[in-house]
Order: C-alpha cells, then sequence, then structure tokens
C-alpha cells in the first residue's frame, strides 16, 4: 500500500497561486496513473486532474483548464498541482489518489484509486 502526504494548501487571495505536493514514503509513483479531488463543503467529490503512468498524459475538469497544471518530480515519488489564477470557487480540501486505473487515468471513477492522502485546506478568499 502506498502512503500518500499532500502539503501546500493555504489562504490564498483571489488570482494568487498555490503548489500542492503529493508525496509517497518509499515508493516512487511513477508506475502509478495519480489524480487529484477536491470537496468543498456540502459539495460532492471532484475529479481536478490526473496524470498518466504512462507518457505522462494529462486531464483536467474544465473549471480548472488553462489555470491548473500536473507534474510528476524529477525525483519521481511526488507529484505536484500547480494552481494559478485562483478563484474562491477553487476552495476545498484536496486529496491526491494513486491507482493503476484502465486504461488512463480518470477523474470521475474515484473507486478505481487504491491509495489516498489524507487531503490539505486550500481556501481563496480577500
Amino acid at each position: 500500500q502506498v502512503q500518500l502526504v499532500e502539503s501546500g494548501g493555504d489562504l490564498v487571495q483571489p488570482g494568487g497561486s498555490l503548489r500542492l505536493s503529493c508525496a509517497a514514503s518509499g515508493f516512487t509513483l511513477d508506475g502509478y496513473n495519480i489524480a487529484w479531488f477536491r470537496q468543498a463543503p456540502g459539495k460532492e467529490r471532484e475529479g481536478v486532474s490526473c496524470i498518466n503512468s504512462r507518457g505522462g498524459r494529462t486531464f483536467y475538469a474544465d473549471s480548472v483548464r488553462g489555470r491548473f497544471t500536473i507534474s510528476r518530480g524529477s525525483a519521481k515519488n511526488t507529484v505536484y498541482l500547480q494552481m494559478n489564477s485562483l478563484k474562491p470557487e477553487d476552495t476545498a480540501i484536496y486529496y491526491c489518489a494513486a491507482g493503476f486505473t484502465w486504461p488512463l487515468c480518470t477523474l470521475e471513477r474515484a473507486n478505481e484509486y487504491t491509495d489516498w492522502g489524507q487531503g490539505t485546506q486550500v481556501t481563496v478568499s480577500s
């Protein structure tokens, strides 16, 4: 089982930027599909972005495309989510998830990810 730890969440003003990190302990993540999900109070969990293990193809929710970028770290045990032009509606707890989803990483089938982090709070407010 992969242990994942998210970090980087903070309080930021609208228009600001944050970089979230998802780090694995004792494992490399390059063999896993990795996704970021988020959940705001009173709302359903939403897939934000994911990156494939093979080829590094990336996918984004319409709500974040053009503002967020997912990437793998050079150390192979970290995945990042760079978030720019943040909006109040981006406020949520952000979770990273790892799994062997097939054939590509998915933002819909969250139950196919087997390992999840504990989440990091992102608050966008003036």
